[in-house]
């Protein structure tokens, strides 16, 4: 895990990488996660798509394992 401080965040900007997730920390405590705006979009749309699955399965009930895979 990518872990940093705010004032190295500061003076390290033009060199960030954001290969993984940067945790940025502020007097010893997480405040801020920096990441690829990619990664960023990409985990919305998971979470959009847990939300789906979520609402679906509460409105049908549950599935077996062929209806969850039947296309």
């Amino acid at each position: 895990m990518n872990i940093q401080t705010v004032s190295y965040r500061k003076a390290n900007a033009n060199n960030l990488s954001l290969d993984d997730p940067l945790h940025v920390t502020q007097n010893g405590k997480e405040v801020y996660v920096v990441q690829a705006s990619q990664a960023y979009y990409e985990q919305q749309e998971t979470i959009a798509l847990l939300n789906l699955s979520e609402r679906s399965l509460n409105q049908k009930g549950e599935l077996s394992l062929n209806e969850a895979f039947d296309a």
